[in-house]
C-alpha cells in the first residue's frame, strides 16, 4: 500500500513537470555579432564549429524530440545556458579583445584536452565528435584569430 502511494506520487511528479517549459534557445536572425562576421574561416572550419559547438555556444539551438520531456527538457537548458555563459559564438563580437581572446585560449584547451565537445552531447550527436585533424584545423583556425584579436 505504501508502495503503492510513493510510485503514484512520483507518476504525478512526472506528469505535472511536463508542464514546465524552459524557454529555447532560437533566434529568429542571425547574429550581427557572430563571430564568423568579423574572422573569416574556411567552410570546412564553419561547419565544423557549428555542428561541434553551436548548440551549446550560440544564440540556436537545435532541439531534438526528447527535450520535450522533462527534466530532459530542463537538463539542456541548464547545459546551453551554462554553456553560452562561456563563451557564445554568436554574441563573440560584443567581447572586448581581451576577453574574446582569453575565450578563444580556453577553448584551445579544451579542444586540445579533448573535453570539448563534451560526451555526453557527442554520445548522441555522434557528427559532433572531433576526429583528431579536425581538432588540429579548428585549433589552427582559432590560433589565426586570436592574432587578429591582439596583434
Amino acid at each position: 500500500m505504501k508502495t503503492r502511494k510513493i510510485l503514484l506520487a512520483v507518476l504525478a511528479v512526472i506528469v505535472l513537470i511536463q508542464f514546465i517549459r524552459p524557454e529555447k534557445n532560437i533566434s529568429a536572425t542571425e547574429s550581427k555579432n557572430d563571430i564568423f562576421l568579423k574572422y573569416p574561416a574556411s567552410d570546412s572550419v564553419k561547419s565544423l564549429i557549428r555542428t561541434s559547438c553551436y548548440d551549446c555556444h550560440s544564440n540556436n539551438t537545435t532541439y531534438p524530440w526528447y527535450t520535450n520531456i522533462q527534466p530532459i527538457g530542463l537538463w539542456m537548458n541548464h547545459h546551453v545556458e551554462e554553456g553560452k555563459g562561456e563563451l557564445n559564438f554568436s554574441e563573440f563580437l560584443t567581447y572586448n579583445p581581451r576577453k574574446a581572446d582569453h575565450k578563444l585560449d580556453e577553448a584551445t584547451d579544451e579542444i586540445k584536452e579533448g573535453e570539448m565537445p563534451i560526451t555526453s552531447y557527442t554520445l548522441i550527436h555522434h557528427n559532433a565528435k572531433l576526429l583528431p585533424e579536425q581538432r588540429k584545423e579548428v585549433i589552427a583556425w582559432i590560433q589565426t584569430t586570436r592574432k587578429q584579436i591582439i596583434p
